[in-house]
């Protein structure tokens, strides 16, 4: 492939060389660099990319990309364009062949229920035979294959890619997360989603290396809407109109409110052992009677998203129905099923306000008690450890403090310091400070009516002890336990 081709898309400069340069690969790690590679300088917090040209020329580059005034190097083409990052996102979209103009592309951003609702979104397509990648904060999924997640949103390359594995292993579709860095860092720049979904908006995401306030994260979020054909949006959000500034897309929106093009009306709980669900009826665009079998509102929410992204698709509205109550999302709100009167959930919840959220939730379903079980990070903000207590203390009716990924920290330190902010609530607990002790200690006191959550591990498979991460499942500890105990 010649360098030409990559740039076909690009505004540029050729400061140096020939744009007829045959390119072996396209690079954006230094180390990576072999003959023949074009390498794109990226810079980053910190480290900046453009230091390491000579070292590239040195490994046999043909050309570099470079967004900033640089001391020609010789024997080396050098094509100068405004940002790399979106040079990267377009030249790795050309190199794939532009994989993504082959799929039905879904984008979803927004603060809480990315993931719940790409799941939603991938169950129902998939049960209609529509075969659906996707890329998220747990996985990526391609048919059979599944790739632990680095990032929410992948380095552009890895999504153009991912989307190029995704067509030859004959996906026709891919649901994807949408985070406010992968669209301020041009992480999906360089192709248009068929469809956008905003779920929500809040305060997120605010600080040093992030978003400097929350109008920088709104207008981030905005972006999809200015790069997408159909968007699908939360009428409910109080931030509706500052997502919608300066779209360019078809608009539709869903919620509960008399507006929405999709509403849902009558939203009752639905509770059982075992089974926190939602029961609403769907009108507008669409006339059906919804069941989800996971609970809160959010979940109507979520749903709706889903339900709008797939009437799109044409999929028939017993389909739909079918896959709502089936879906399952690893980590999030996802209920065990365990002998027992009581209801055992694992969720990822593993801040305050995503805790006190679940909590909240979980509240509405009046169980005849709310057991909730965590632990706190090692190496990480001693506030998030009071908060979390605190939140606990005031909302469950018993919180059982355990261990988390301790890290470089001793266990008992971090309980410790979690207990200040219990203390702070009137809350009854325990303190047990190995996690499956703990956990069996939430089974064997189980009470019918009972509503107990693990929280903060969710999706994650290892607990990290002194640099190492030792294999540990939540979902294991519970059969491991119900099996000791004959149950």
């Amino acid at each position: 492939m010649k360098l030409k081709q990559l740039m076909d898309k690009l505004d540029y400069t050729l400061l140096d060389g020939s744009l007829d340069e045959e390119i072996s690969t396209l690079v954006y790690d230094s180390r990576k660099v072999e003959p023949g590679s074009v390498f794109v300088c990226i810079s980053g917090s910190v480290r900046d990319a453009h230091a390491y040209i000579p070292d590239v020329v040195a490994k046999g580059a043909a050309a570099v990309i470079v967004e900033k005034p640089i001391e020609l190097p010789g024997q080396v083409t050098v094509v100068r364009v405004e940002d790399t990052r979106y040079a990267l996102a377009c030249m790795s979209a050309a190199y794939f062949g532009y994989p993504a103009d082959k799929l039905k592309t879904v984008g979803v951003t927004g603060t809480k229920g990315k993931t719940t609702t790409t799941y939603m979104m991938k169950a129902i397509l998939e049960a209609s035979g529509i075969r659906t990648g996707l890329i998220g904060t747990i996985e990526t999924i391609i048919g059979d294959v599944t790739i632990p997640a680095q990032n929410t949103t992948p380095e552009s390359y890895i999504v153009q890619e991912t989307f190029a594995k995704m067509v030859e292993a004959g996906m026709e579709a891919v649901v994807m997360e949408v985070s406010s860095q992968g669209l301020m860092l041009h992480r999906v720049s360089g192709f248009t989603f068929d469809y956008g979904v905003f779920t929500n908006l809040e305060p997120d995401h605010i600080g040093p290396n992030e978003h400097k306030d929350f109008d920088d994260y709104m207008h981030a979020k905005s972006l999809l809407f200015c790069q997408c054909r159909q968007g699908i949006l939360n009428a409910d959000s109080e931030h509706l109109n500052g997502i919608l500034k300066g779209h360019t897309c078809n608009v539709e929106t869903y919620g509960y409110c008399e507006t929405a093009d999709l509403r849902a009306d009558g939203a009752v709980l639905t509770h059982e052992p075992g089974i926190l669900g939602v029961r609403y009826h769907l009108s507008g665009l669409l006339d059906m009677e919804v069941t989800v079998n996971a609970p809160g509102s959010f979940s109507v929410y979520n749903s709706l998203a889903a339900i709008a992204l797939c009437r799109h698709f044409g999929i028939a509205e017993e389909n739909i129905r079918q896959a709502l109550l089936h879906v399952a999302v690893k980590g999030r709100i996802e209920l065990i099923p365990v002998p027992g009167e009581y209801t055992l959930m694992i969720d990822y919840a593993h801040n305050a306000m995503a805790l006190e959220s679940l909590l909240k939730t979980l509240r509405e379903y009046h169980p005849k008690r709310l057991v909730c079980l965590f632990g706190c990070g090692g190496n990480r903000a001693k506030s998030r450890r009071y908060e979390m207590g605190e939140v606990s203390s005031r909302l469950a009716d018993l919180t059982v403090v355990t261990s988390d990924n301790p890290r470089y920290e001793e266990p008992m330190d971090i309980i410790r310091d979690i207990l200040e902010g219990v203390r702070r609530a009137d809350g009854a607990y325990v303190t047990i400070s190995d996690r499956k002790e703990a956990i069996a200690y939430c089974i064997d006191h189980a009470k019918p009516g009972d509503v107990i959550v693990l929280a903060g591990k969710g999706h994650e498979d290892y607990q990290e002890i002194r640099g190492e991460k030792h294999h540990m499942d939540e979902r294991e500890l519970i059969d491991e336990i119900l099996k000791e105990r004959g149950r």
